[in-house]
């Protein structure tokens, strides 16, 4: 069948392949629970009877704040099959966050998935709107369940299903499928409007250069809620492909041993952190294990595609590859097909190193907007330059403004931002070019290369342009640095704050007997604080003297999006972070004007 309706990729799989056991599957008590097709098949069709039971129209909307995992999958469907509006929203928002946005979408039911979650929106809710529906998906005392709406359905599927039927007939493809929040590193979140023709084109723009099946497994850790994360699930379920849902972040290592994944969805910080644990079981070898791991290390970063290497380079490779890489290959669970990296910028350093080690991995460019991906490099045509994200995705236009600013025009493009007319103006121009904010290049007239955020550019008292992106990417290719933020706008030179990688400083201050009594106490000893120096100085190196680092200051705190510094994508709120520092930035500054 044709499909142009995010419902339609159910009906599809059920009529294709009904009986396919692991269409989702999640941990349970420690045991992988599979959920087959015809049973999302048939769980979706009785939640969209409940919810229409319930007395929800076609146009409401619908919040679901909830890990991964089947139930999310399942109320998904059926909202979209009942011509419901499906409102996801991130797990780590702060309350102020979601009051702002239960404000703005006006939902009419919202289902959580846990009870400390429910805690936590009751009191936003009631304030908001006491007459909003609070369900959850795990049995919590006093709170509905999920289930009374999956058996509310069955009781009146014979009076519903007609009526459902009849508004699954009346869904246009350019009716508004999913209303999805920005994650807002400046300002309010923004709601941005898809289609099901926006999610459909491009989940079949990905399906040109993805090459998965029946066969297949995908490992889902993401958050389902990012669109990167759903539209590449919509792709799975299309293909027939296994999604299995991890535990949590901290269980991905044994998840990926278990389900063997020939493909996963990752932000860079995951790969990072994935390179960081290899890299650390390599400084613990001893003699010749230790120089013959960190030759092949060394070997693996001047990877090049296309065999630029030459024939002597991958005969080194296939060395390294039987005493090396072949244990990196079974840390992944030894059958990845192709790991895909969005969201932020990719250090070209792991494209290199994963790939030379036989872990194909990719790096691709999408925004919430364009239902998202934009561009992807591209293996099985060869469409591969590692440092770009690829060529744009088939059904996708993509052009450089005058300013370097990335434009972009196609079916994906979203319908616009939910009551803001003249933000959505300001963001589509008037022969429908979307402007992404981004600033970049086309690399041989094909792939795409980012450099910067546009209203992240920040120009020096000298007149000179600082693209703080690639400098804060560069910088966190240290093993001591977790997360590095670039300041100096109208000032003479670029300065940072750094939030340290804790967990590798903890271990390098117990190997150098370096004594503190907590992270606070550790920033501030002097050994510290010029081990950072050198670290910095060796990176600035590195960089064009204009883009170096003169000044820093070590935070004693984890920047992560519980504590607000970090976007639930991992993305840097300077605003954020620029107010909750501003002490040190002015100390940082106010030595120059001293010493002026």
């Amino acid at each position: 069948m044709e499909i142009t309706r995010i419902f339609d990729i159910l009906q599809n799989s059920y009529d294709t392949f009904p009986d396919k056991p692991d269409a989702l599957v999640n941990k349970e008590d420690g045991v992988w629970k599979k959920h087959s097709v015809r049973e999302y098949y048939d769980t979706a069709h009785k939640l969209s009877c409940g919810l229409l039971a319930l007395g929800l129209e076609k146009g409401d909307r619908v919040t679901t704040i909830s890990n991964n995992r089947p139930e999310w999958n399942y109320m998904d469907m059926a909202l979209n099959q009942a011509g419901l509006i499906h409102v996801p929203i991130y797990l780590t928002l702060s309350e102020s966050d979601y009051e702002y946005i239960l404000n703005h979408a006006e939902p009419k039911l919202i289902l959580v998935s846990d009870n400390s979650l429910l805690q936590k929106l009751k009191q936003v809710a009631n304030k908001v709107n006491p007459d909003i529906w609070i369900y959850s998906f795990n049995e919590i005392p006093g709170t509905k369940n999920w289930k009374e709406i999956y058996k509310l359905g069955s009781e009146k599927e014979d009076e519903i299903k007609n009526q459902l039927e009849e508004i699954k007939k009346s869904i246009l493809t350019d009716d508004m499928a999913t209303l999805i929040y920005t994650s807002g590193t400046t300002g309010s979140p923004k709601g941005v409007m898809l289609s099901h023709k926006n999610i459909i084109s491009n989940l079949m723009g990905a399906s040109k250069i993805f090459n998965f099946g029946l066969k297949d497994r995908a490992l889902s850790f993401l958050p389902i809620c990012h669109v990167f994360e759903r539209t590449i699930n919509y792709y799975f379920q299309m293909q027939g492909v296994g999604i299995y849902y991890a535990e949590n972040l901290g269980a991905i290592s044994n998840d990926l041993k278990e389900v063997k994944p020939s493909v996963f969805i990752a932000v860079p910080r995951v790969l990072e952190r994935i390179y960081d644990k290899i890299i650390g079981v390599g400084k613990d070898l001893k003699g010749i294990k230790k120089q013959i791991f960190f030759w092949a290390v060394n070997l693996g970063l001047r990877f090049e595609f296309h065999q630029k290497n030459g024939w002597f380079y991958h005969w080194k490779l296939s060395i390294a590859e039987k005493l090396i890489f072949s244990k990196w290959q079974a840390a992944v669970g030894n059958n990845i097909r192709l790991i895909v990296s969005g969201s932020a910028a990719l250090q070209p350093r792991l494209v290199r190193i994963f790939n030379a080690a036989g872990i194909p991995l990719i790096e691709g460019y999408g925004m919430t907007e364009t239902s998202p991906v934009i561009a992807a490099n591209n293996f099985d045509k060869g469409e591969v330059v590692i440092g770009t994200v690829g060529p744009p995705l088939p059904g996708m236009s993509v052009k450089i403004a005058d300013d370097s600013e990335i434009l972009v025009k196609g079916d994906s493009v979203m319908k616009g931002y939910y009551k803001d007319p003249e933000q959505t103006r300001k963001t589509i121009d008037k022969e429908g070019w979307l402007h992404t904010g981004d600033v970049g290049i086309l690399v041989d007239n094909k792939y795409v290369k980012i450099t910067d955020r546009k209203k992240e550019i920040f120009k020096l008292s000298s007149g000179k342009y600082i693209a703080p992106q690639m400098i804060e990417n560069k910088f966190k290719e240290s093993f001591f640095i977790e997360q590095l933020m670039v300041i100096g706008e109208n000032e003479k030179f670029a300065s940072a704050l750094i939030s340290p990688n804790f967990q590798f400083l903890h271990n390098w201050c117990s190997r150098h007997g370096v004594k503190f009594r907590d992270n606070q106490d550790l920033i501030a000893n002097p050994k510290v604080v010029t081990r950072y120096q050198r670290e910095v100085s060796e990176m600035n190196k590195q960089m064009g003297q204009t883009e170096h680092i003169k000044r820093f200051r070590l935070v004693h705190e984890e920047w992560t999006p519980n504590t607000g510094e970090l976007s639930p994508t991992l993305k840097l709120k300077r605003k954020i972070i620029s107010n909750k520092y501003k002490h040190i930035l002015d100390e940082i500054y106010s030595v120059q004007k001293e010493g002026q």
